[in-house]
């Protein structure tokens, strides 16, 4: 796959390409549709498959009190993306420029001139141009008057919801990670440095790895079963994590995100992980001594434990089928 930044970046053979534009936050299960139509149309027609999203988020620009959070960074996006076969992203940066844009401007200047585009597929809901004048339906009638071809995709459900980036962050926030899962594609992961706690778990209850992550969508707090896997080496482990304040050693503003390894670690400890949060367990909760909290660790490892063993058979592809 090829990653451009900027408009300057990208190459005169960009085109011909079959073209979807959107800010695909999670690549999830509805955004994997749209891809895979495009693969399939590129494939058939010889074009290149192709995606146009934009950094940062348009609202950040032109709205930033109804800026959304983000579950994934534009470069996770672009790793999904490749995962469904498009040969190339340009990681556009939103201006105020580029969002003055009339629609017929902005699909004759870019889509057409810079990137190629001999299709264009997007979903039902895509807007476009200044103030969102452009639709699905005056993206066809430009296309039947400039000569390219338009698909829209309709809305995706999975176990009557609607599939929205919106709706599986507010699942995530609710702790149910494994329905957001289910529409993901995958587990919902945080990733980032493993840093130095305060030393008390290794000496009072367990050692863990103590998650630095700069995600901007969390798992609600509590203790969840999680796949645990290193960012520099081809390792992974079964894991529970614990998201929250550790309240059983004072009272604390700071988060924690803390995994603690089923398996064994060998070779040293990951300097970078990720961490997949397949399952809730409980609630994170105050208990009266370390010794308690220490109990109720190793029975939540034994309810892990039983959770693997139960779902040994699809562990790695993050969901049931919808």
């Amino acid at each position: 796959m090829k990653i451009y930044r900027s408009l300057a970046g990208v190459p005169a053979d960009f085109g011909p390409s079959a073209l979807t534009i959107g800010n695909f936050d999670g690549v999830h299960f509805g955004h994997r549709r749209i891809l895979r139509r495009l693969k399939a149309m590129a494939d058939e027609k010889g074009w290149k498959p192709s995606v146009l999203t934009f950094d940062p988020h348009p609202t950040r620009v032109v709205a930033p009190e109804r800026t959304p959070a983000l579950m994934t960074s534009p470069e996770r996006r672009a790793q999904l993306m490749r995962q469904e076969g498009i040969a190339q992203v340009l990681i556009l940066p939103f201006t105020r420029e580029l969002g003055s844009l009339e629609p017929a401007d902005f699909v004759r200047r870019l889509l057409l001139e810079r990137l190629g585009a001999r299709a264009v597929l997007v979903g039902d809901n895509f807007r476009f141009g200044h103030g969102q004048a452009g639709n699905v339906q005056v993206l066809a009638g430009l296309g039947r008057e400039l000569g390219f071809e338009t698909e829209v995709v309709s809305p995706v459900k999975c176990r009557g919801r609607i599939v929205s980036s919106s709706g599986i962050r507010e699942l995530i926030r609710a702790g149910k990670v494994g329905l957001a899962g289910r529409l993901l594609e995958r587990p919902y992961a945080l990733e980032g440095e493993v840093v130095g706690g305060r030393g008390v778990g290794s000496k009072q209850t367990v050692p863990t790895l103590n998650l630095a992550t700069t995600a901007e969508v969390l798992p609600a707090n509590g203790v969840y079963v999680t796949r645990t896997r290193d960012l520099d080496a081809a390792r992974e482990w079964n894991s529970i994590t614990n998201v929250g304040y550790r309240p059983t050693f004072g009272a604390s503003d700071e988060l924690s995100i803390e995994t603690f390894l089923l398996d064994r670690l060998e070779g040293g400890g990951p300097q970078r992980i990720r961490v997949e949060f397949l399952w809730r367990v409980r609630d994170e909760r105050k208990f009266s001594t370390p010794e308690a909290l220490r109990t109720q660790i190793l029975k939540d490892v034994r309810t892990a434990q039983s959770y693997f063993r139960r779902a040994k058979a699809w562990i790695g592809r993050a969901c049931i089928s919808c």
